[in-house]
Protein backbone atom coordinates (compact mmCIF):
# COMPACT_ATOMS: atom_id res chain seq x y z
CA UNK A 1 0.00 0.00 0.00
CA UNK A 2 1.72 3.25 -1.02
CA UNK A 3 2.68 5.66 1.86
CA UNK A 4 0.23 8.50 0.89
CA UNK A 5 -2.78 6.23 0.04
CA UNK A 6 -6.02 6.63 1.64
CA UNK A 7 -7.87 3.93 2.19
CA UNK A 8 -11.61 4.26 3.95
CA UNK A 9 -13.94 1.26 4.27
CA UNK A 10 -17.81 2.62 5.34
CA UNK A 11 -20.48 -0.17 6.21
CA UNK A 12 -23.52 1.64 6.58
CA UNK A 13 -26.09 -1.01 8.39
CA UNK A 14 -24.23 -4.39 9.05
CA UNK A 15 -25.89 -7.09 7.60
CA UNK A 16 -26.96 -10.23 10.03
CA UNK A 17 -27.08 -8.33 12.82
CA UNK A 18 -30.41 -7.02 14.97
CA UNK A 19 -30.53 -3.20 14.70
CA UNK A 20 -28.36 -0.81 12.68
CA UNK A 21 -24.47 -0.39 13.28
CA UNK A 22 -21.86 0.85 11.05
CA UNK A 23 -18.40 0.75 10.62
CA UNK A 24 -15.90 3.21 10.12
CA UNK A 25 -12.16 2.92 9.24
CA UNK A 26 -9.58 5.35 7.46
CA UNK A 27 -6.41 4.77 6.71
CA UNK A 28 -3.99 7.74 5.68
CA UNK A 29 -0.22 7.26 4.92
CA UNK A 30 -0.25 3.79 5.68
CA UNK A 31 -1.25 3.87 9.37
CA UNK A 32 -5.07 3.69 10.76
CA UNK A 33 -6.36 6.96 12.25
CA UNK A 34 -9.83 6.12 13.15
CA UNK A 35 -11.84 3.42 13.94
CA UNK A 36 -15.85 3.74 15.14
CA UNK A 37 -18.81 1.16 15.31
CA UNK A 38 -21.45 3.84 14.63
CA UNK A 39 -24.89 2.86 16.65
CA UNK A 40 -27.73 5.00 14.97
CA UNK A 41 -30.25 3.48 16.89
CA UNK A 42 -32.43 5.94 18.40
CA UNK A 43 -33.25 5.70 22.21
CA UNK A 44 -35.83 3.24 23.56
CA UNK A 45 -36.79 4.76 26.72
CA UNK A 46 -37.09 1.81 28.68
CA UNK A 47 -35.95 3.34 31.93
CA UNK A 48 -38.39 6.26 31.71
CA UNK A 49 -41.86 4.18 30.62
CA UNK A 50 -40.95 2.12 34.10
CA UNK A 51 -41.39 4.74 36.27
CA UNK A 52 -44.11 5.41 38.24
CA UNK A 53 -45.54 1.63 37.16
CA UNK A 54 -46.44 -0.97 39.50
CA UNK A 55 -43.75 -2.90 39.92
CA UNK A 56 -45.27 -6.80 38.99
CA UNK A 57 -45.43 -4.94 35.25
CA UNK A 58 -41.70 -4.66 35.06
CA UNK A 59 -41.07 -8.28 33.79
CA UNK A 60 -44.04 -7.32 31.23
CA UNK A 61 -42.45 -4.37 30.19
CA UNK A 62 -39.00 -5.00 30.07
CA UNK A 63 -39.47 -7.98 27.87
CA UNK A 64 -40.56 -5.64 24.94
CA UNK A 65 -37.22 -4.39 25.03
CA UNK A 66 -36.22 -7.51 22.58
CA UNK A 67 -38.03 -10.17 20.92
CA UNK A 68 -34.86 -12.70 20.92
CA UNK A 69 -34.01 -11.78 24.47
CA UNK A 70 -37.41 -11.06 26.34
CA UNK A 71 -37.32 -13.85 28.74
CA UNK A 72 -33.95 -12.81 29.87
CA UNK A 73 -35.29 -9.59 30.72
CA UNK A 74 -38.16 -11.08 32.56
CA UNK A 75 -35.93 -12.93 34.91
CA UNK A 76 -34.06 -9.90 35.45
CA UNK A 77 -36.47 -7.64 36.22
CA UNK A 78 -38.47 -10.60 37.89
CA UNK A 79 -34.93 -11.31 40.13
CA UNK A 80 -34.33 -7.27 40.70
CA UNK A 81 -37.82 -7.08 42.29
CA UNK A 82 -37.51 -9.64 44.46
CA UNK A 83 -33.68 -8.39 45.83
CA UNK A 84 -35.82 -5.12 46.80
CA UNK A 85 -38.55 -6.49 48.00
CA UNK A 86 -37.01 -9.50 50.05
CA UNK A 87 -38.62 -12.13 48.62
CA UNK A 88 -36.24 -15.37 48.20
CA UNK A 89 -37.60 -18.00 45.66
CA UNK A 90 -38.30 -21.77 46.13
CA UNK A 91 -35.79 -24.43 44.78
CA UNK A 92 -38.66 -25.65 42.25
CA UNK A 93 -38.78 -21.60 41.18
CA UNK A 94 -35.27 -21.61 40.57
CA UNK A 95 -35.33 -24.62 38.18
CA UNK A 96 -38.27 -23.89 36.06
CA UNK A 97 -36.15 -20.86 35.57
CA UNK A 98 -33.20 -21.57 34.36
CA UNK A 99 -35.04 -24.41 31.75
CA UNK A 100 -37.11 -21.29 30.50
CA UNK A 101 -33.50 -19.55 29.97
CA UNK A 102 -31.71 -22.04 28.96
CA UNK A 103 -34.80 -22.41 26.25
CA UNK A 104 -33.51 -18.92 25.05
CA UNK A 105 -30.37 -19.58 24.88
CA UNK A 106 -30.17 -22.36 22.87
CA UNK A 107 -33.10 -20.50 20.56
CA UNK A 108 -30.74 -17.89 20.90
CA UNK A 109 -27.33 -19.28 20.03
CA UNK A 110 -28.95 -21.58 17.15
CA UNK A 111 -29.85 -18.75 15.48
CA UNK A 112 -26.54 -16.65 15.53
CA UNK A 113 -24.97 -19.67 14.55
CA UNK A 114 -26.51 -20.94 11.88
CA UNK A 115 -28.15 -17.94 10.69
CA UNK A 116 -26.00 -15.04 10.91
CA UNK A 117 -22.18 -16.32 11.29
CA UNK A 118 -22.34 -19.64 8.99
CA UNK A 119 -23.22 -18.07 5.50
CA UNK A 120 -19.31 -16.02 5.73
CA UNK A 121 -18.00 -19.40 5.65
CA UNK A 122 -20.42 -20.73 2.98
CA UNK A 123 -19.44 -17.82 0.92
CA UNK A 124 -23.22 -16.49 0.80
CA UNK A 125 -24.53 -13.18 2.10
CA UNK A 126 -27.42 -15.03 3.99
CA UNK A 127 -28.90 -18.64 4.96
CA UNK A 128 -31.37 -18.17 1.79
CA UNK A 129 -29.35 -19.76 -0.99
CA UNK A 130 -27.95 -22.60 1.63
CA UNK A 131 -31.72 -23.77 1.60
CA UNK A 132 -31.03 -25.10 -2.20
CA UNK A 133 -26.91 -26.19 -1.30
CA UNK A 134 -27.02 -27.32 1.95
CA UNK A 135 -30.52 -28.12 3.04
CA UNK A 136 -29.51 -30.34 5.61
CA UNK A 137 -27.61 -27.76 7.42
CA UNK A 138 -31.00 -25.55 7.36
CA UNK A 139 -32.88 -28.40 8.34
CA UNK A 140 -30.41 -29.15 11.23
CA UNK A 141 -30.60 -25.50 12.07
CA UNK A 142 -34.48 -25.14 12.19
CA UNK A 143 -34.63 -28.12 14.16
CA UNK A 144 -32.62 -26.96 17.01
CA UNK A 145 -34.19 -23.47 17.09
CA UNK A 146 -37.29 -24.82 17.69
CA UNK A 147 -36.41 -26.93 20.60
CA UNK A 148 -35.04 -24.18 22.24
CA UNK A 149 -38.83 -22.29 21.12
CA UNK A 150 -40.26 -25.40 22.64
CA UNK A 151 -38.83 -25.33 25.75
CA UNK A 152 -39.81 -21.35 26.46
CA UNK A 153 -43.40 -22.63 25.62
CA UNK A 154 -43.49 -25.47 27.52
CA UNK A 155 -41.80 -23.67 31.06
CA UNK A 156 -43.34 -20.43 30.01
CA UNK A 157 -46.65 -20.53 28.08
CA UNK A 158 -45.50 -19.16 24.92
CA UNK A 159 -41.99 -18.73 22.93
CA UNK A 160 -41.41 -15.48 23.01
CA UNK A 161 -43.14 -12.51 25.79
CA UNK A 162 -43.67 -15.74 27.80
CA UNK A 163 -46.52 -15.50 30.64
CA UNK A 164 -45.95 -18.01 33.32
CA UNK A 165 -43.01 -16.29 35.43
CA UNK A 166 -43.73 -13.56 37.38
CA UNK A 167 -42.56 -12.25 40.84
CA UNK A 168 -42.38 -14.98 43.37
CA UNK A 169 -42.71 -18.03 41.27
CA UNK A 170 -45.07 -19.22 38.51
CA UNK A 171 -48.35 -18.57 37.26
CA UNK A 172 -48.57 -21.91 35.73
CA UNK A 173 -47.06 -25.21 36.23
CA UNK A 174 -46.07 -27.29 33.04
CA UNK A 175 -47.62 -30.82 33.60
CA UNK A 176 -45.94 -33.93 33.99
CA UNK A 177 -46.34 -35.37 30.65
CA UNK A 178 -45.09 -32.34 28.97
CA UNK A 179 -41.92 -32.67 30.66
CA UNK A 180 -41.61 -36.31 29.61
CA UNK A 181 -42.23 -34.97 26.15
CA UNK A 182 -39.71 -32.18 26.37
CA UNK A 183 -36.89 -34.69 27.49
CA UNK A 184 -37.57 -36.77 24.65
CA UNK A 185 -37.03 -34.39 22.09
CA UNK A 186 -33.88 -33.23 24.12
CA UNK A 187 -32.84 -36.86 23.79
CA UNK A 188 -33.44 -37.22 20.27
CA UNK A 189 -31.47 -33.35 19.60
CA UNK A 190 -28.21 -35.48 20.44
CA UNK A 191 -27.63 -36.03 16.75
CA UNK A 192 -27.92 -32.55 15.46
CA UNK A 193 -25.47 -31.46 18.44
CA UNK A 194 -22.93 -33.95 17.11
CA UNK A 195 -23.19 -32.81 13.49
CA UNK A 196 -23.06 -28.91 14.78
CA UNK A 197 -19.94 -29.99 16.69
CA UNK A 198 -18.65 -31.55 13.73
CA UNK A 199 -19.51 -28.45 11.31
CA UNK A 200 -18.13 -25.41 13.81
CA UNK A 201 -14.78 -27.80 13.99
CA UNK A 202 -14.40 -27.86 10.27
CA UNK A 203 -14.67 -23.60 9.91
CA UNK A 204 -11.28 -21.58 9.63
CA UNK A 205 -11.56 -18.71 12.22
CA UNK A 206 -9.81 -15.29 11.34
CA UNK A 207 -6.38 -15.69 13.30
CA UNK A 208 -6.91 -12.85 15.66
CA UNK A 209 -5.97 -12.38 18.86
CA UNK A 210 -6.24 -9.69 21.70
CA UNK A 211 -5.95 -10.27 25.21
CA UNK A 212 -9.03 -8.52 27.07
CA UNK A 213 -10.51 -8.98 30.46
CA UNK A 214 -13.91 -10.82 30.44
CA UNK A 215 -16.50 -10.20 32.51
CA UNK A 216 -19.60 -13.06 33.78
CA UNK A 217 -21.32 -14.12 36.87
CA UNK A 218 -20.29 -16.60 38.92
CA UNK A 219 -21.50 -19.40 41.29
CA UNK A 220 -20.09 -22.03 43.29
CA UNK A 221 -22.61 -24.69 42.53
CA UNK A 222 -22.53 -24.28 38.73
CA UNK A 223 -21.88 -23.09 35.16
CA UNK A 224 -23.52 -19.69 36.37
CA UNK A 225 -26.55 -17.97 34.31
CA UNK A 226 -27.58 -16.55 37.52
CA UNK A 227 -25.47 -14.79 40.37
CA UNK A 228 -24.57 -12.67 43.57
CA UNK A 229 -21.00 -12.15 42.36
CA UNK A 230 -19.49 -10.64 39.32
CA UNK A 231 -16.14 -12.23 38.64
CA UNK A 232 -13.26 -11.11 36.25
CA UNK A 233 -11.04 -13.07 34.32
CA UNK A 234 -8.16 -10.77 35.70
CA UNK A 235 -9.01 -11.75 39.11
CA UNK A 236 -11.34 -10.76 42.08
CA UNK A 237 -15.19 -10.13 42.18
CA UNK A 238 -17.97 -7.65 42.58
CA UNK A 239 -21.18 -8.36 44.38
CA UNK A 240 -23.88 -7.70 42.24
CA UNK A 241 -25.41 -4.54 43.68
CA UNK A 242 -22.25 -2.73 43.48
CA UNK A 243 -22.24 -3.77 39.64
CA UNK A 244 -22.04 0.19 38.87
CA UNK A 245 -18.46 0.17 40.55
CA UNK A 246 -16.98 -2.50 37.90
CA UNK A 247 -19.33 -2.03 34.78
CA UNK A 248 -19.32 2.00 34.00
CA UNK A 249 -21.06 3.63 31.35
CA UNK A 250 -19.92 6.76 29.79
CA UNK A 251 -21.08 8.65 26.37
CA UNK A 252 -19.45 7.93 23.41
CA UNK A 253 -20.12 11.24 20.60
CA UNK A 254 -20.62 8.63 17.73
CA UNK A 255 -23.11 5.77 19.13
CA UNK A 256 -26.45 6.32 20.63
CA UNK A 257 -25.85 3.60 22.99
CA UNK A 258 -23.28 4.21 26.15
CA UNK A 259 -20.27 2.16 26.07
CA UNK A 260 -18.70 0.91 29.60
CA UNK A 261 -15.67 -0.03 30.87
CA UNK A 262 -13.81 -1.18 34.09
CA UNK A 263 -11.03 -0.35 36.03
CA UNK A 264 -8.91 -1.84 33.74
CA UNK A 265 -11.05 -0.54 30.39
CA UNK A 266 -12.62 -2.23 27.98
CA UNK A 267 -14.20 -5.80 28.51
CA UNK A 268 -16.07 -8.32 27.21
CA UNK A 269 -19.23 -9.91 28.34
CA UNK A 270 -21.31 -13.12 26.59
CA UNK A 271 -20.63 -16.94 25.45
CA UNK A 272 -16.93 -16.93 25.27
CA UNK A 273 -16.32 -14.72 28.39
CA UNK A 274 -18.42 -17.58 30.61
CA UNK A 275 -16.66 -20.20 28.79
CA UNK A 276 -13.21 -18.12 30.09
CA UNK A 277 -14.42 -17.79 33.62
CA UNK A 278 -16.36 -21.07 34.09
CA UNK A 279 -15.08 -23.79 31.75
CA UNK A 280 -14.43 -26.16 34.44
CA UNK A 281 -18.20 -26.03 35.57
CA UNK A 282 -19.54 -26.88 31.92
CA UNK A 283 -21.34 -30.12 32.06
CA UNK A 284 -19.25 -33.19 30.68
CA UNK A 285 -20.50 -33.32 27.48
CA UNK A 286 -20.31 -29.80 26.96
CA UNK A 287 -15.87 -30.02 27.90
CA UNK A 288 -16.26 -32.54 25.12
CA UNK A 289 -17.19 -30.22 22.84
CA UNK A 290 -15.03 -27.59 23.67
CA UNK A 291 -11.91 -29.53 23.35
CA UNK A 292 -13.32 -30.84 19.80
CA UNK A 293 -14.03 -26.96 18.69
CA UNK A 294 -10.01 -26.05 20.42
CA UNK A 295 -11.82 -23.68 22.68
CA UNK A 296 -10.04 -25.07 25.89
CA UNK A 297 -9.17 -21.38 27.93
CA UNK A 298 -7.76 -18.94 27.74
CA UNK A 299 -9.53 -18.12 24.66
CA UNK A 300 -9.09 -14.62 23.18
CA UNK A 301 -9.87 -14.76 19.91
CA UNK A 302 -13.49 -12.96 20.13
CA UNK A 303 -14.65 -14.72 16.74
CA UNK A 304 -14.92 -18.26 18.49
CA UNK A 305 -17.24 -16.38 20.86
CA UNK A 306 -19.45 -18.03 18.09
CA UNK A 307 -17.83 -21.39 18.75
CA UNK A 308 -18.13 -20.78 23.10
CA UNK A 309 -22.04 -20.24 21.58
CA UNK A 310 -22.03 -23.87 20.54
CA UNK A 311 -20.14 -25.63 23.44
CA UNK A 312 -23.11 -23.49 25.83
CA UNK A 313 -25.56 -24.96 23.58
CA UNK A 314 -24.61 -28.32 24.41
CA UNK A 315 -24.55 -27.39 28.12
CA UNK A 316 -27.97 -26.08 27.82
CA UNK A 317 -29.60 -29.53 26.50
CA UNK A 318 -27.74 -31.43 28.91
CA UNK A 319 -28.57 -29.73 31.72
CA UNK A 320 -32.13 -29.05 30.89
CA UNK A 321 -32.65 -33.12 30.55
CA UNK A 322 -31.14 -32.90 34.60
CA UNK A 323 -33.65 -30.68 35.85
CA UNK A 324 -36.47 -31.73 33.91
CA UNK A 325 -35.38 -35.33 35.74
CA UNK A 326 -35.08 -33.53 39.39
CA UNK A 327 -38.81 -32.15 38.96
CA UNK A 328 -40.29 -35.18 37.28
CA UNK A 329 -38.34 -36.74 40.52
CA UNK A 330 -39.94 -34.18 42.99
CA UNK A 331 -43.07 -33.64 41.53
CA UNK A 332 -44.43 -30.03 41.02
CA UNK A 333 -46.82 -28.38 43.49
CA UNK A 334 -48.51 -24.96 43.11
CA UNK A 335 -46.72 -22.23 44.67
CA UNK A 336 -49.11 -19.43 43.61
CA UNK A 337 -47.14 -15.86 43.96
CA UNK A 338 -48.87 -13.12 45.95
CA UNK A 339 -46.55 -10.70 46.67
CA UNK A 340 -46.85 -7.63 48.90
CA UNK A 341 -45.45 -4.32 47.83
CA UNK A 342 -42.78 -3.13 50.15
CA UNK A 343 -40.28 -0.57 49.62
CA UNK A 344 -36.83 -1.39 48.86
CA UNK A 345 -33.77 -1.05 46.04
CA UNK A 346 -33.27 -3.92 44.32
CA UNK A 347 -30.84 -5.60 41.90
CA UNK A 348 -31.17 -8.42 39.25
CA UNK A 349 -28.19 -10.07 37.14
CA UNK A 350 -28.78 -12.67 34.67
CA UNK A 351 -26.58 -14.36 32.06
CA UNK A 352 -28.81 -13.97 28.56
CA UNK A 353 -27.50 -14.80 25.23
CA UNK A 354 -25.08 -11.94 25.36
CA UNK A 355 -23.56 -11.69 28.11
CA UNK A 356 -24.32 -10.37 31.69
CA UNK A 357 -27.77 -8.08 31.86
CA UNK A 358 -28.37 -5.65 34.54
CA UNK A 359 -31.79 -4.74 35.81
CA UNK A 360 -32.36 -2.40 38.85
CA UNK A 361 -35.52 -0.67 40.34
CA UNK A 362 -36.00 1.56 43.18
CA UNK A 363 -39.85 0.54 44.93
CA UNK A 364 -41.92 3.19 47.37
CA UNK A 365 -44.15 1.95 50.02
CA UNK A 366 -47.26 2.09 47.36
CA UNK A 367 -45.15 -0.21 45.38
CA UNK A 368 -44.32 2.15 42.70
CA UNK A 369 -41.69 1.94 40.35
CA UNK A 370 -39.78 5.70 41.24
CA UNK A 371 -36.34 4.60 39.71
CA UNK A 372 -35.00 2.39 37.21
CA UNK A 373 -31.35 1.48 35.53
CA UNK A 374 -30.61 -1.73 32.92
CA UNK A 375 -27.51 -2.30 31.03
CA UNK A 376 -27.63 -4.52 28.44
CA UNK A 377 -25.23 -6.54 27.16
CA UNK A 378 -24.38 -5.35 23.82
CA UNK A 379 -23.94 -1.68 25.61
CA UNK A 380 -21.02 -3.43 27.58
CA UNK A 381 -19.52 -5.00 24.69
CA UNK A 382 -19.15 -1.80 22.04
CA UNK A 383 -16.16 -0.22 24.01
CA UNK A 384 -14.16 -3.91 23.49
CA UNK A 385 -15.72 -4.20 19.96
CA UNK A 386 -14.07 -0.87 19.28
CA UNK A 387 -11.23 -1.92 20.69
CA UNK A 388 -10.29 -5.45 18.71
CA UNK A 389 -11.53 -3.08 15.47
CA UNK A 390 -8.55 -1.27 16.41
CA UNK A 391 -6.26 -3.79 16.83
CA UNK A 392 -7.02 -5.80 13.97
CA UNK A 393 -7.51 -2.96 10.82
CA UNK A 394 -3.85 -2.67 10.74
CA UNK A 395 -3.42 -5.94 9.05
CA UNK A 396 -6.38 -5.86 7.34
CA UNK A 397 -5.88 -2.44 5.68
CA UNK A 398 -3.04 -3.82 3.45
CA UNK A 399 -5.61 -6.93 2.31
CA UNK A 400 -7.42 -4.23 0.56
CA UNK A 401 -10.89 -2.74 1.12
CA UNK A 402 -13.10 -5.53 0.14
CA UNK A 403 -11.10 -8.01 2.38
CA UNK A 404 -10.78 -5.71 5.38
CA UNK A 405 -14.49 -4.53 5.01
CA UNK A 406 -15.80 -8.21 5.06
CA UNK A 407 -13.67 -9.56 7.80
CA UNK A 408 -15.00 -6.43 10.21
CA UNK A 409 -18.43 -6.88 9.64
CA UNK A 410 -17.14 -10.73 10.67
CA UNK A 411 -15.92 -9.41 13.38
CA UNK A 412 -18.91 -7.19 14.57
CA UNK A 413 -20.93 -10.20 14.19
CA UNK A 414 -19.15 -12.76 16.01
CA UNK A 415 -20.50 -10.79 19.21
CA UNK A 416 -23.61 -11.28 18.40
CA UNK A 417 -24.64 -8.03 19.42
CA UNK A 418 -28.58 -6.72 19.74
CA UNK A 419 -28.01 -3.21 18.84
CA UNK A 420 -31.36 -1.59 19.07
CA UNK A 421 -31.64 -3.46 22.83
CA UNK A 422 -28.38 -1.44 23.42
CA UNK A 423 -29.53 2.24 22.94
CA UNK A 424 -29.32 3.80 26.32
CA UNK A 425 -28.77 7.64 25.77
CA UNK A 426 -29.89 10.80 24.59
CA UNK A 427 -28.46 14.11 24.46
CA UNK A 428 -30.33 17.50 25.55
CA UNK A 429 -29.66 20.43 25.50
CA UNK A 430 -30.16 23.31 28.56
CA UNK A 431 -29.71 27.21 28.30
CA UNK A 432 -27.39 26.07 26.22
CA UNK A 433 -25.50 23.44 28.32
CA UNK A 434 -25.39 20.30 26.43
CA UNK A 435 -26.40 17.24 28.81
CA UNK A 436 -26.51 13.75 29.08
CA UNK A 437 -28.56 10.86 30.41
Amino acid sequence: MSATRTVDVRVDYVSRVEGHGNIVVTARNGEVDDVRFEVTEPPRFFEAMLRGRPFDQAPLITSRICGICSNGHVLAAITAVEDAMGIVPSDQTMLLRRLLLWGEIIQSHVLHAYFLVAPDFFGVGSVVPLVETHPEVVKRALRLKKLGNHICDVVGGRAVHQVSATIGGFTRLPTPEQLRELDRSLAEAQTDLAATIELFAGLELPAFERATEYLSLESSADYAFFGDTIFSSQGGTTPVRSYREKVREHVVPHSSAKHCASDAGAFMVGALARVNNGYSRLSEGARQAAVALDLCPPVSNPFKNTTAQVVETVHCVEEARAVIATLLETGLRSEPPDPAPRAGRGTGAVEVPRGTLYHEYAIDEEGRITDANLIIPTGQNLANLEADMWAFAPYLIPLGTEKAQHTLEMLVRAYDPCISCSTHVIDLTESGKEVQR
